[in-house]
């Protein structure tokens, strides 16, 4: 399985800053020793015009040129550096190279080792995300997919970060094409929530059975709401901050628990054949090597099922026509 990374990009963050910009480096570390049959890739950045399929020409000119204000850099959490937007769009670029190999080149399953940051607006960022990667990607590939098949591509995001995607929902709101999965703290950040295709609130303290058993359901009306028009690719957001150990998640998840819903997601698009992008999300766990534990957890189950899609090609199932 193919995972790209763009971990050389390191912010110059203060001491104490709770975002965890070593982890990027130590799960790709992790990778290298303990994820057979992975292949890393450093991501390129993404270019203006892929960033423009998502945001407005404005905002990405003060993310490049350093242009944004005093309370756009702390709605975003980061300081403006050139290595803040360098790193911004080497992470979209990630996860534009994990969608094309999954897609375009049939592996089935690929990687971002970062990515889903999915707080980000069309003409702002917010909560530690500037760019909107999985917007970006999903975007360039229905319009790649369109040049080639002339068919319309559907994707799904199934985003099961501890935190509502609302940058993802309010720029994909109007877009019919693009369905949007959300289970998220009800009492978490973001306060103001966006309304996706599709919400799962948890109470605080949420476990792994009632998880579980949201998540199936949700899945399941997922799969309801697209009879007769399967995605042909998916973005699983598969945030580590569920986790029981995370500072800001607020649910229990149990290393475990976490491992059976990345085997829900994984296992229902191979079966449906549908290609599959996975994303790292959040995780800001008391130790950092907890959340390390729950990304290297899923892209070794991702690893495994990569297999089974290279043993069994299915193609993916894109049933709406342009054609005259």
């Amino acid at each position: 399985m193919q995972a790209f990374y763009s971990d050389r990009y390191v912010l110059p963050l203060p001491s104490g800053h709770r975002f965890p910009m070593s982890k990027y480096r130590l799960l790709r570390q992790r990778c290298e020793a303990a994820c057979d049959g992975l292949t890393l890739t450093e991501a390129r950045l993404a270019t203006d015009g892929e960033l423009a399929l998502a945001h407005t020409p404005g905002y990405i000119d003060a993310v490049t040129r350093g242009l944004l204000s005093a309370a756009e850099q702390r709605e975003i959490g980061f300081p403006w550096t050139p290595a803040m937007a360098e790193r911004s769009r080497c992470s979209v670029g990630a996860t534009i190279g994990a969608a094309q190999v999954a897609l375009m080149q049939g592996e089935g399953v690929a990687a971002n080792l970062a990515g889903g940051t999915h707080h980000a607006y069309a003409d702002r960022g917010s909560g530690f995300c500037v760019f909107n990667d999985v917007v970006v990607a999903a975007r360039l590939l229905q319009s790649q997919w369109h040049r080639m098949h002339r068919t319309l591509l559907r994707v799904a995001v199934i985003d099961l970060d501890v935190h509502q995607g609302n940058g993802t929902a309010n720029i994909l709101r109007d877009d019919a094409s693009i369905f949007t999965l959300s289970m998220h703290g009800a009492k978490n950040f973001p306060f103001r929530k966006e309304p996706s295709d599709l919400d799962i609130e948890l109470a605080d303290g949420c476990g792994d059975d009632e998880y579980l058993t949201q998540l199936r359901a949700a899945l399941d009306r997922l799969w309801r709401h697209h009879d007769g028009a399967t995605p042909g690719l998916v973005f699983y957001l598969a945030g580590a901050d569920p986790h029981e150990g995370d500072r800001l998640g607020r649910l229990r998840l149990t290393l475990a628990g976490l491992a059976e819903r990345d085997r829900l997601v994984i296992d229902a698009c191979r079966a449906r054949g549908m290609a599959l992008v996975i994303t790292m999300a959040g995780g800001y766990g008391h130790n950092v090597n907890d959340t390390v534990d729950v990304h290297l957890q899923t892209l070794q189950l991702a690893t495994i099922a990569q297999r089974r899609w290279n043993a069994d090609p299915i193609q993916p199932m894109t049933t709406d026509s342009c054609s005259p």
